[in-house]
């Protein structure tokens, strides 16, 4: 999900294999669990999850919400085909939204509007405006309504960047690493109160070399690899494996709880 301002056309990145991230993304379920706790539920709210994957946080999610129902969002058709099948046995308690974060609003939601909460994990990063993002986030929650996120924040996987670039490589694709105090700016801007960002490093060991080729060419380098021929893909990853010091991909997370102002 990526775009670069209010009035230019959202850029499509190469789709995401969602079979393979459900498959792969323990780490992220692994945080997104810890994202989860933060949301303070009764169990009758409405939740967007923005971002939803392959479904496996949304599950957990849903779980918490006995009287209440979830629009499981994703701009990757992939992911959300994955997504149905795991939260198929929650029937109508869930509705899946095929959308862009970038172009989320209130008509877009229909009958979910206002959400009572916003859940995120593992997604703002691949957004490229935040300040539109956040802006969208608010427009669709009711006034005190929560927004619990948490993405890649300044200095992700530096580590994996300077093994590449020593590979005289420079990583292809869209992202936004921000820092605590320009979310916490944008937040702030966006109408959103109680606002408290921090980050914290989640370096991540993967003992199995293929596990972790598998990883990086699922997540990580997936639009890099969009730009190779399919024949030098596995190769190319494997050498980035080669030249990793250690099998540690060295994450920073950025978290965010925040309310929407009245």
């Amino acid at each position: 999900m990526t775009g670069t301002g209010a009035d230019t056309p959202i850029p499509r990145p190469s789709e995401w294999d969602g079979a393979a991230y459900d498959r792969l993304a323990d780490p992220q379920a692994r945080w997104g669990r810890a994202v989860l706790d933060r949301l303070v539920l009764g169990g009758d709210e409405t939740v967007l999850d923005a971002g939803c994957g392959s479904g496996r946080v949304t599950e957990e999610l849903l779980g918490r919400l006995p009287g209440g129902r979830v629009v499981a969002l994703d701009a990757s058709a992939s992911m959300l085909e994955e997504a149905r099948r795991r939260l198929a046995p929650h029937g109508q308690q869930v509705r899946f939204l095929h959308l862009d974060l970038l172009e989320l609003g209130p008509s877009t939601l229909g009958d979910g509007y206002p959400v009572d909460a916003v859940l995120s994990t593992a997604t703002f990063h691949w957004v490229t405006d935040h300040d539109r993002l956040f802006a969208n986030l608010a427009s669709v929650l009711r006034p005190g309504g929560q927004l619990v996120a948490q993405c890649g924040g300044e200095g992700n996987i530096r580590g994996v960047l300077a093994v590449l670039r020593s590979l005289d490589v420079e990583r292809a694709g869209t992202w936004l690493y921000a820092s605590c105090d320009e979310t916490a700016t944008r937040l702030e801007d966006a109408g959103f109160v109680d606002v408290d960002v921090w980050a914290n490093p989640e370096p991540t060991r993967f003992d199995d070399p293929e596990l972790l080729t598998d990883f990086l060419s699922t997540v990580i380098l997936r639009e890099h690899l969009a730009t190779m021929p399919p024949e030098e893909r596995r190769p190319f990853v494997e050498r980035v494996v080669a030249a990793m010091e250690e099998p540690v991909v060295d994450y920073v997370r950025l978290n965010m709880v925040a309310k929407r102002g009245a």
